[in-house]
């Protein structure tokens, strides 16, 4: 694990060719995942992934285009670089395979209650993966990541039909914060205070 300093989540605006926007993104591990940096060959494991419609039944609701994982992608690689933090490629670790995502994001959403500073949490993974506990394991790992490095809760975002998600939510240690409404559809606040 990197032994870098706690982010106070305060984005910092910079020029770009400051040197301080070059950003190591760790690897964590576990016993059957690799939460690695995403590259650019996870684009088409990706298009997969965002296409999906059980995948993105919960979320968008739509079946993603490649122009719109493709803004994904380099959103995940922008959230390192300039804020410090940000979300990983899942890959299995016997096989390499990709097979989702997982971490943290700013998304500056229009909500209300606000998020606020809170990074928000997030995992998706390939249905053939589900059921198998290891979206768990990856979310585990990101927050024991967060746990080292935010000095402020995480919060995420849950379709309330999305019962996996919301089970999985409290098992790691998210709590009901409120029930409101994203983009004219009922949403779910859980809040996760640093561990």
């Amino acid at each position: 694990m990197n032994s870098v300093a706690k982010s106070p989540l305060k984005p910092t605006m910079t020029s770009a060719a400051d040197p301080q926007l070059i950003r190591e993104i760790p690897t964590l591990s576990t016993d059957r995942l690799i939460l690695r940096p995403s590259r650019l060959d996870d684009f088409a494991g990706m298009c997969a992934l965002w296409a999906d419609p059980d995948v993105v039944r919960h979320i968008s609701g739509t079946p993603s285009t490649p122009d719109v994982t493709w803004a994904r992608l380099l959103r995940r690689a922008g959230h390192w670089q300039m804020l410090g933090w940000g979300g990983w490629a899942v890959e299995l670790r016997a096989s390499g395979e990709f097979i989702g995502e997982v971490g943290f994001g700013d998304y500056q959403r229009d909500i209300t209650p606000a998020l606020g500073l809170r990074p928000e949490a997030g995992w998706l993974l390939l249905p053939q993966h589900h059921g198998l506990g290891l979206a768990t394991e990856a979310v585990l790992a990101a927050l024991a990541w967060a746990d080292a490095h935010f000095d402020q809760p995480t919060v995420c975002l849950i379709d309330p039909p999305n019962h996996a998600s919301v089970r999985l939510a409290k098992r790691v240690g998210y709590v009901d914060t409120v029930e409101t409404e994203f983009r004219g559809e009922p949403c779910l606040i859980m809040e996760r205070p640093c561990q």
